[in-house]
């Protein structure tokens, strides 16, 4: 199964953000894109892409800044881990 990758112009687009954002998230380890080499491109897989509306929802709309927002999201990855861990033992 082929997944469905982003470009940076596609996420700035989708998101309404610039540039300088995303390498904030970048800079702060919220997000990893991944790197294309031929051409050199950085692109932005599904889950990328949840992230950072979870991201930009944090700052938003409540007012978190990008360490705020890093540690919510690995919260929210342990409660992920641990439902699906939860519902392999059921």
């Amino acid at each position: 199964m082929n997944e469905k990758f982003w470009t940076v112009t596609d996420v700035m687009k989708i998101f309404q953000i610039d540039e300088s954002f995303l390498t904030e998230l970048e800079e702060e380890d919220v997000i990893c894109p991944t790197r294309r080499e031929d051409p050199p491109a950085k692109l932005f897989s599904s889950m990328h892409m949840e992230k950072l509306r979870f991201a930009k929802d944090l700052i938003d709309d409540m007012g978190v800044n990008l360490a705020g927002v890093e540690v919510a999201l690995r919260m929210r990855q342990g409660m992920l881990d641990m439902r699906r861990q939860f519902d392999a033992v059921l």
